[in-house]
């Protein structure tokens, strides 16, 4: 009886040890399933973002920040808009019969598709934080914002074709001057018009806005081939052009 008795304990002490030994191989597993498994959500609502199934957030989820800043400051951001920009390339070497008549038109967005604002997200937590449109508005008016290489180049190229280029922005009219000493600071210059909202605009959301000034200048006889935008608000609605690009952006979105 004591010999198994003393067998009954030592192999409950054997039993024991293993148990916990194990618990703390899954713990340690389960803390990596938790990061792994954060990384997947905040890649997962990133792209939905992108892809459109995510809409009208006022900030980035807490939890993602971190990722949403890795991704916007990454090589892969910079490969993204560039794959896109060689798409819209592509295009426009088999899709278009430009007429030379000065109505060929191509529309860029400014914000994070001219210009980028990662400078001003960098002080602000890349979309963590409720944007602070004065504070926003207030760095505008400095100028500073750098040109997106990708576009930069694409937008010259375009230019030379003999397309006519409109800027169409959800910037304020009180931005003019400061926007375009931005814009031929940074390397543009040559568009045909820059549309700006203005106190007529307010009350609509920005895609509202966006499709009345492409509108105007289809009633004006303008043929819009494409259009470049880092929100879909801007390349959504009607009238819209015959092919749109949409460059990635999941800091902020605008309805």
């Amino acid at each position: 009886m004591a010999r198994n008795l003393v067998f009954i304990l030592a192999l409950t002490s054997l039993y024991i040890g293993l148990a916990a030994a194990d618990w703390n191989i899954l713990n340690k597993k389960s803390k990596n399933r938790d990061a792994s498994s954060l990384k997947n959500y905040c890649e997962s609502w990133r792209i939905n973002v992108e892809l459109n199934n995510i809409k009208d957030f006022e900030v980035v989820p807490q939890e993602c920040v971190d990722h949403v800043k890795h991704y916007m400051t990454s090589s892969q951001y910079t490969a993204d808009s560039e794959r896109a920009i060689e798409e819209v390339r592509l295009y426009l070497s088999s899709c278009c019969t430009l007429e030379g008549d000065g109505k060929d038109a191509w529309i860029f967005d400014v914000d994070d598709t001219l210009l980028s604002t990662i400078p001003y997200y960098k002080k602000h937590g890349f979309g963590g934080e409720k944007l602070n449109a004065t504070l926003f508005e207030s760095w505008m008016k400095q100028g500073k914002a750098p040109a997106l290489d990708h576009t930069l180049k694409f937008f010259h190229e375009i230019k030379g074709k003999g397309v006519k280029i409109f800027l169409i922005s959800s910037r304020s009219e009180t931005l003019r001057s400061a926007t375009v000493e931005n814009l031929i600071n940074a390397g543009y210059h040559g568009w045909s018009s820059l549309i700006l909202r203005g106190l007529e605009d307010d009350f609509m959301k920005v895609q509202q806005y966006k499709s009345e000034a492409r509108r105007a200048l289809t009633k004006e006889g303008y043929r819009i081939w494409g259009i470049i935008g880092d929100q879909w608000s801007s390349v959504e609605g009607l009238p819209g052009a015959k092919r749109t690009f949409k460059l990635p952006n999941s800091m902020y979105y605008l309805s």
